[in-house]
């Protein structure tokens, strides 16, 4: 239980007005995308390649954090009271922290994956099957969990005005080896990654620059689809990590509440930034592969098509109920 005589607790009513109604539409909009890629995914398993695996996860990880953000808008509605209990307090805590990881991990993974396929084609890598690609994924998801775990040992209730905050971030005074570890690893997860996402997308881009032939488009295709990731990057992760570091400069500076109530806001209004990456994923899916984006295409042309035919057939009978009145 933290002490509240040291931990730093502030009222956010525009917090409380703004979040819910922001974190329903990331989760409807997120449901809708993530649903339309798991079921192109599962219907195009012979089609499989390790590129189709890691976004299977990706998509995975994007859907769990997707049903925590019902709860997370209710919290806040609430005005950031917490109903359900300890035990899923520390369950949806662990669920949001190692979702993130996850899909910071995966599109990370799927960023080297086309670096290797475009830049060193030759590779013995390239050459592995999906074997590899399972392989990598556990090691993925193994090493998330342990680097996340530590969230579902300890209470993370903190009492304010009557109500029981469910928060993994608070901003304490001293050290606390727990706390610094789920600092160092909110920040450190996105630096080293977007180095590596930087990277790979500085290196695809070269290659087609200095490519006179692209009969196929291949590489073309390559760099949207790292532009694509690293888009995800910059938007979703970058303004979190920014807001919790100028946590940490602040609490090296002062010691007193007054000044740590603007970052407090800030950081708790980018982390709807990090949940957003579960509705900006499938533009990454888009990207992927011809295959996905046509089948994209073909599924919402068909359901433009149908809605078409429901309007058109909904006419003809107003139609003919009015001719039929007037007769």
């Amino acid at each position: 239980m933290v002490n509240s005589t040291v931990c730093c607790a502030f009222d956010s009513p525009i917090l409380d007005k703004v979040l819910p109604p922001v974190l329903i539409l990331e989760f409807m909009f997120g449901l809708l995308g993530n649903s339309v890629a798991l079921l192109m995914f599962i219907l195009r398993l012979e089609a499989w390649k390790p590129n189709a695996v890691y976004l299977t996860h990706l998509a995975v990880a994007d859907s769990v954090v997707l049903f925590c953000l019902p709860f997370r808008a209710d919290y806040y509605r609430r005005g950031k009271d917490w109903i359900f209990g300890d035990a899923f307090c520390r369950i949806l805590l662990f669920l949001l922290a190692a979702n993130r990881a996850a899909g910071i991990f995966f599109l990370t993974a799927v960023a080297v994956d086309r670096y290797l396929k475009i830049v060193h084609p030759h590779n013995r890598i390239n050459y592995m099957g999906l074997k590899y690609a399972l392989f990598v994924s556990c090691g993925l998801w193994a090493l998330v969990v342990a680097v996340t775990a530590y969230l579902l040992s300890d209470k993370h209730f903190f009492d304010h005005n009557n109500r029981t905050q469910c928060e993994s971030f608070n901003i304490c005074m001293g050290f606390n080896p727990l706390s610094t570890w789920h600092n160092i690893f909110y920040v450190i997860q996105f630096f080293i990654p977007t180095a590596i996402v930087t990277f790979c997308t500085v290196c695809v881009t070269w290659q087609l620059k200095n490519k006179t032939v692209d009969t196929q488009g291949k590489i073309k295709r390559a760099v949207h689809f790292v532009l694509a990731v690293a888009l995800v990057f910059i938007i979703c992760f970058f303004p979190s990590s920014m807001s919790r570091i100028a946590v940490w400069i602040l609490k090296a500076w002062y010691d007193e509440c007054s000044y740590f109530q603007e970052a407090n806001l800030a950081f708790y209004t980018s982390v709807c930034f990090t949940y957003f990456n579960s509705v900006l994923n499938p533009l990454v899916y888009y990207f992927s592969s011809p295959a996905f984006s046509g089948t994209f295409q073909k599924f919402f042309s068909r359901l433009s098509n149908w809605k078409k035919s429901e309007g058109e057939l909904s006419t003809n009978r107003n139609s003919s109920t009015t001719e039929t009145t007037g007769t």
